[in-house]
């Protein structure tokens, strides 16, 4: 059988008296200490962890705790790979959706730049200099060897 509010749930008695008071709040003049685990805490202080954070092995640490940031290391990604490969001449194709004078394109040019979305290279013969997106990049050849290292420390490839 429902209540008369007509919730599906039982409905419990609200506290009636003006004296009533929740614990959080009381009034801070009213508040009792608390003993926990041998330290007197007031019932709204948070515990703190003492625990210090957990520091990776292979990380430099001085006397006083304070760490040194961690070498970074180079990732195998395009950009990575082109940027040890700067001042080499690279052939680069290139396609363009929905472009109706010309789908796909041919670039070749002497490497200047790369970074995460782009790729500058530079026509040794006219001097022009060409800023392509890495959206439309398909591939890249080289005329001669390349420079890669693996992040692990691998030798170059030849």
């Amino acid at each position: 059988m429902l209540n008369n509010n007509k919730m599906p749930w039982p409905t419990y008695p609200q506290a009636q008296a003006q004296n009533t008071m929740m614990p959080m709040s009381m009034p801070s003049n009213q508040m009792v200490p608390m003993n926990v685990a041998g330290t007197q805490m007031m019932p709204n202080m948070m515990m703190q962890s003492t625990v210090p954070p957990q520091i990776p092995a292979g990380i430099p640490m001085t006397p006083n705790g304070m760490t040194f940031p961690a070498p970074v290391q180079e990732e195998s990604y395009v950009e990575n790979i082109l940027r040890m490969n700067l001042g080499k001449v690279a052939t680069l194709y290139m396609t363009y959706e929905n472009n109706s004078e010309w789908n796909a394109k041919i670039f070749k040019g002497v490497l200047e730049a790369a970074g995460r979305d782009h790729i500058i290279i530079s026509d040794p013969v006219t001097g022009k200099r060409y800023l392509l997106l890495t959206l439309n990049l398909d591939y890249i050849t080289f005329d001669e060897p390349i420079n890669y290292t693996l992040p692990f420390g691998s030798m170059p490839t030849r």
